[in-house]
C-alpha cells in the first residue's frame, strides 16, 4: 500500500492488538497503540499455537523464539480427594519430543514477544484510554482520558471481553455477551505445587480445581457453575478473592492449601465465562479483533491463537482491496466467521461440561473414559 496508508489507531496492547498493529505497520500505515494499563498485562496461562496460527507466526518471522520457548505438558491426572489419581492421560512420554506443529508458550513471554517486534515501528501510549469516537465521511476523531484528541482513518478495537470500543461504537455489552453459566479465577505462583509438565484436575458436582505447573510456576484456577449470574466490582480484586472463597469453602483434596495461595499472591485474575457473539465486527470506520468480537471463553482454549488469527485475517483482507476498507472490513466478517462460529460451538459443546461436569455421575464418567481426550 506504500507509506501514506493512514492512520489507524488500536484499542489495547494484548495479542490481538499487537498482532494487528504488526500487520498494518507491514501495510505503511502509521500506527498508535492506546493501552489502559500502566504496561502490558502480564501473566495468565499459557497459549496453544497450532493449526493455522502456526503459520500466521511463521509469516511474522516469530517461530523460531516460540519453538525455543516453548512448554512440554507431558501428564494430565484427574484426582479424587484423597489425592488417588482416578485417570492419567499421558500427551508424551519421558524423553519423546513434542509434536512440530503444535506449540504451548506462556503467555507473558508471547506478549512480550509481540512488544518487541513493533515496538520500534508503532507507537504505544500507556496509561491512557478511548473515551470517545466521532466518525466523518474522511476519518475518525477519538478523544482520550487524559484530554488528547487526534483524528484517524481507521480504528481498531482489540480490548478484550469488556472493550471500550465496543461499547462506544456497537452499544452495551449486555447485547454482545452470552453467560456461560460458570466463573473462573486464575492464580500464578512462582514455585511448583505439582511436579513440572504435569496438569491435575479435582472437581465435585459444579466444580473444579486445576492446576498446571512447567518451568518454575503453577497456575491455579479455579471455576464453578452458576444457573444465574451475580453482580460484582471488576475493579474491587479483593471482593472477587472472597469470591473464590466463599465458593470453595470446604471443597476436599488441596483446596484449602490452594485457598491458602490465592489469598496471598498477587496474581489473581476474575471473570464470568461468556462469549461474545455479534452480527458485524465492523461499522463505519471501526473493526473489532479478537475478543472484544468473538471471545470464545476460556473452556475454547484459543483465546490467544484466535486473536493473532483475527489479526492477520482483517490484514490479508486489507492487503487485498487496498485503500477500500468497506470491501475489506466485508471480507474479514464473512470469510473469518465460519472459523469463529465453529470454535465457540464446539466451546458450548464439549469444553465446558467436560471441564466443570454438574454431577456426581458425570465426573465418574468422564474420569472412567480410557482415550486421551476430556
Amino acid at each position: 500500500m506504500g507509506a501514506k496508508a493512514g492512520k489507524v489507531l488500536i484499542s489495547g496492547a494484548s495479542f490481538a492488538g499487537l498482532s494487528t498493529a504488526f500487520w498494518m505497520s507491514r501495510l505503511g500505515y502509521q500506527v498508535t497503540v492506546v493501552e489502559v494499563a500502566r504496561g502490558l498485562r502480564e501473566g495468565g496461562t499459557a497459549v496453544d499455537i497450532k493449526g493455522n496460527t502456526v503459520d500466521i507466526v511463521r509469516r511474522m518471522g516469530l517461530l523460531d523464539q516460540i519453538r525455543s520457548n516453548r512448554l512440554s505438558l507431558q501428564r494430565w491426572e484427574l484426582k479424587n480427594e484423597r489425592d488417588v489419581t482416578e485417570r492419567s492421560m499421558v500427551l508424551r512420554g519421558e524423553g519423546e519430543a513434542p509434536p512440530d506443529d503444535e506449540f504451548e508458550v506462556e503467555r507473558t513471554v508471547l506478549l512480550n514477544m509481540l512488544f518487541d517486534a513493533v515496538k520500534d515501528h508503532v507507537e504505544v501510549v500507556f496509561d491512557d484510554s478511548i473515551t470517545s469516537l466521532s466518525e466523518t465521511e474522511d476519518r475518525i476523531e477519538a478523544t482520550f482520558a487524559r484530554g488528547a484528541r487526534r483524528t484517524f482513518d481507521l480504528v481498531f478495537g482489540c480490548d478484550g471481553v469488556h472493550s471500550a470500543v465496543r461499547r462506544l461504537c456497537f452499544g452495551e455489552e449486555a447485547r454482545y455477551i452470552h453467560f456461560l453459566e460458570q466463573y473462573f479465577s486464575i492464580t500464578i505462583v512462582d514455585k511448583l505445587l505439582i511436579e513440572r509438565n504435569t496438569a491435575q484436575m479435582f472437581n465435585v458436582p459444579g466444580k473444579a480445581v486445576m492446576l498446571n505447573a512447567y518451568k518454575n510456576n503453577t497456575d491455579i484456577i479455579f471455576a464453578f457453575a452458576s444457573d444465574k449470574e451475580f453482580p460484582y466490582d471488576r475493579r474491587d480484586e479483593e471482593a472477587q478473592r472472597r469470591i473464590i472463597a466463599d465458593q470453595f469453602a470446604g471443597v476436599g483434596w488441596r483446596t484449602a492449601e490452594l485457598l491458602q495461595e490465592v489469598r496471598s499472591s498477587k496474581s489473581f485474575y476474575f471473570d464470568k465465562l461468556c462469549q461474545v457473539r455479534m452480527p458485524s465486527w465492523t461499522k463505519g470506520r471501526v473493526a473489532l479483533v479478537g475478543d472484544a468480537g468473538y471471545c470464545p471463553s476460556p473452556a475454547a482454549g484459543m483465546g490467544g491463537s484466535l486473536a493473532i488469527d483475527g489479526a492477520a485475517a482483517l490484514a490479508d483482507a486489507m492487503r487485498e482491496h487496498g485503500r477500500d476498507f468497506a470491501l475489506a472490513f466485508r471480507a474479514y466478517n464473512e470469510r473469518f466467521r465460519p472459523f469463529i462460529e465453529q470454535v465457540q460451538a464446539e466451546a458450548v459443546r464439549t469444553g465446558l461440561e467436560s471441564l466443570v461436569p454438574r454431577t456426581e455421575e458425570a465426573i465418574r464418567a468422564r474420569n472412567a473414559r480410557t482415550d486421551s481426550s476430556f
